[in-house]
């Protein structure tokens, strides 16, 4: 019973499909976990830390700099490595496939 080295991998099978979708939410939770730690990450530091969060940065508090200005784009930053990420997954896969 000697299986071919170069299978070719059928992309609608569970197996490939449940690989995927388990490639994705590995993914998925670590952004979550990035974005958790950012967002629940500021009130903390606020809180152990109040006299390094009241320091003024271009006329803001550290806090307010922090919140209205790096969150956004740390926001952004988060969601485009998931969207490169997965898309590379994606690809990875579907050549797998091929």
């Amino acid at each position: 019973m000697n299986q071919p080295a170069l299978e070719k991998v059928d992309i609608h099978s569970e197996a490939f499909l449940h690989r995927l979708m388990k490639r994705q939410l590995r993914l998925s939770i670590g952004c979550a976990a990035a974005f958790l730690v950012a967002l629940l990450g500021l009130p903390l530091v606020n809180y152990f830390f109040p006299e390094l969060m009241a320091k003024r940065v271009f006329g803001f508090t550290l806090s307010w700099f922090i919140l209205g200005v790096l969150f956004f784009p740390l926001v952004w930053a988060i969601a485009w490595v998931f969207i490169r990420r997965s898309i590379a997954l994606e690809e990875a896969e579907a050549k797998a496939g091929q």
